[in-house]
């Protein structure tokens, strides 16, 4: 049985949020910077000890992964719960291998992928974006022009590929951040 799931995962940090009450107007405008549904997620409140880096990092975010262009966000779904998964972050996977389950209303394809791990059988532009974000995570230093043959062969433009290496990169910074900072629980 696979620790990755679709179900909700409980984080639990290991510094102090900033109490949502007592936010100064600086820890309230990072959070302003950032997606709605996240604002006050204890996450959130334990980034927003640092509001500047906050800020930035929540304006990068809806940049990345809501642009209206390049790279369907389903496929920015795909390749950032790829991503929680080679880093082992059970926290980050679940919430996105449930909105690529949402956007592309297909939560038995996301939970081969969580089940049967990276190598399970996909459609070719799934196979190409899971290849590359699995190996642009484990061994950025090894990834050539060559690796991105598969991904124009799979009918990614340019703009959807510097999308997804954008994604990916945010999350191997966003997983590291997590991890260090707070403890994921499963349900």
């Amino acid at each position: 049985m696979s620790r990755f799931t679709m179900d909700e995962v409980a984080w639990h940090p290991r510094i102090p949020p900033v109490a949502a009450e007592q936010a100064t107007p600086a820890q309230l405008a990072a959070l302003e910077a950032c997606p709605p549904a996240q604002r006050r997620s204890t996450y959130f409140l334990t980034l927003a000890n640092d509001p500047g880096s906050l800020g930035e990092r929540g304006a990068l975010f809806n940049s990345v992964m809501y642009a209206p262009r390049g790279l369907p966000r389903a496929e920015r779904e795909l390749a950032t719960a790829v991503v929680s998964l080679v880093n082992g972050c059970i926290y980050c996977t679940s919430v996105h291998a449930r909105r690529f389950a949402e956007l592309t209303r297909e939560p038995a394809a996301m939970q081969a992928l969580l089940d049967e791990g990276i190598g399970t059988a996909l459609p070719p532009r799934r196979r190409a974006i899971v290849d590359f974000a699995a190996k642009l995570t484990a061994t950025p230093g090894a990834i050539t022009g060559a690796d991105l043959a598969p991904l124009r062969a799979a009918g990614l433009e340019d703009l959807e590929v510097l999308d997804l290496i954008h994604a990916i990169a945010m999350f191997a910074n966003a997983n590291r951040l997590m991890q260090s900072l707070g403890a994921s629980v499963a349900p």
